[in-house]
């Protein structure tokens, strides 16, 4: 798994499958808008959403859940990445949230 920038993240979000693993309420303030939304908790039965043919690139609220759900994809056989600092880092830079 590598950890990547919000930079980075924005960069790849319109090609790369940006799945954010946070809570309900955690993404009732924002997300990056081609993100699909799969709660860490029901990853294991939603992954047939995820395209494994395409990169992923787990966010959460700080990066550390998302770290965690990186390194589950990778042995599950997807490549998966995280951004690094998470949606504050993402918010905090101006960057687009639906």
């Amino acid at each position: 798994m590598a950890e990547i920038t919000i930079n980075e993240t924005n960069d790849r979000r319109t090609k790369d499958q940006i799945v954010d693993v946070r809570e309900d309420f955690e993404v009732a303030e924002g997300m990056i808008p081609e993100a699909v939304h799969i709660p860490m908790g029901e990853l294991g039965a939603r992954l047939a959403e995820l395209d494994k043919s395409r990169p992923v690139i787990a966010v959460c609220r700080s990066g550390n859940r998302s770290a965690r759900v990186a390194d589950a994809l990778n042995q599950a056989g997807y490549q998966a990445d995280t951004m690094a600092g998470g949606m504050m880092a993402w918010q905090s830079a101006g960057l687009p949230t639906r």
